[in-house]
This record gives C-alpha cells, sequence and structure tokens, in this order.
C-alpha cells in the first residue's frame, strides 16, 4: 500500500522510469519514501537500456528521489551514469544526506539483514585458515559480532575459536 500523499507527489508512476504499473513504496534512509517499478526496485531483471530513465529523474526536486537517482547511479558502473552523476546539483537536503557515511549492512546469503548478537548457520564447509579445522556445513555460529568497516564479514566462535567468516556462506537462523 502506497501512502496517498506520496501516490499524489509521484503522479501516480515510478519516480525513476515513469511506469505506472507494479507500483511500491521503497525507503530512502535517512529520508522519506520515493515509489518506484518492479523493474526500478530490481524484482525483475532490466534490460541496461532501462537505466537511462535516470537521466531524466535527476533533475527531480524532490530530495529523496534525488539521493535515490545519485545513490543507484554510483552502482551502475557506466561511464554514461558516471557522469550523470557527476553532473547532478543535488539540493541541500539531498547533498547533506548525501555527504553522510553510508550505514554498512550486513547481509546473509539469502539477503537477510543480520544485526548484533544473531545466531547463524554455516551453508558451506569453510577451511579456516591458521587453525588446521575445517567448520563444517550446518554448524551454528551463536552471538556473532560485525565487522565495523566490512559489510562481507562478520565474527564468530567455531569450535572455540574466534573466527573471520564471510556473509555469503551464512543464513540467519
Amino acid at each position: 500500500m502506497i501512502p496517498s500523499a506520496l501516490l499524489t507527489r509521484s503522479g501516480g508512476v515510478c519516480e525513476f522510469c515513469g511506469a505506472a504499473e507494479a507500483l511500491s513504496a521503497v525507503p530512502v534512509p535517512p529520508g522519506g519514501e520515493i515509489v518506484l517499478c518492479a523493474l526500478c526496485r530490481e524484482e525483475a531483471s532490466a534490460p541496461a537500456s532501462h537505466w537511462r530513465a535516470l537521466e531524466g529523474a535527476a533533475w527531480s526536486e524532490v530530495p529523496e528521489v534525488q539521493l535515490a537517482v545519485w545513490r543507484k547511479l554510483g552502482q551502475l558502473g557506466e561511464a554514461w551514469a558516471t557522469e550523470v552523476r557527476d553532473g547532478m546539483v543535488l539540493g541541500d537536503q539531498a547533498q547533506s544526506w548525501a555527504d553522510m557515511p553510508a550505514a554498512l549492512e550486513h547481509r546473509d546469503s539469502n539477503g537477510v539483514l543480520l544485526a548484533r548478537g544473531d545466531d547463524v548457520v554455516l551453508i558451506k564447509d569453510l577451511p579456516v585458515k591458521g587453525a588446521g579445522f575445517t567448520a563444517k556445513r550446518g554448524t551454528a555460529v551463536r552471538g556473532i559480532s560485525l565487522v565495523a568497516d566490512n559489510a562481507a564479514h562478520i565474527e564468530g566462535r567455531v569450535e572455540g575459536q574466534r573466527i573471520v567468516i564471510l556473509t555469503e556462506f551464512v543464513k540467519k537462523k
């Protein structure tokens, strides 16, 4: 369900590409929400040409849309996207949000958000370097810690050893 104020602001279309089907509200931290279609939410595979719509969306006056477009252009890795992003003039609010350090999100192999103290299960046998053993698939790791500067790493105890584990090899219990 999309709030009526959000639908009114967006004109009932995706704020990236202008599509009118499969719309949903998407949070844009630390701001509010924007309206995106399924392709722009990346729920379905979008052709590379689809993202060219961001060139027009970059001119939006809505700070949340500006920030979301700026972030998405930074993820694309295309020359045109870099050029558009470099040429964007963000409003004061969007610029202050863009200048904030991005909060790292640690996610398991299924994309589930991990938090400090969570319990996870290994989904693959992992040789533990320097410890001389292999952490077996199905091993529970209780009370994990998050590595502050790397979203792909967590720490936990396996067989009494404190080890660093790649998040792609765990799933949340």
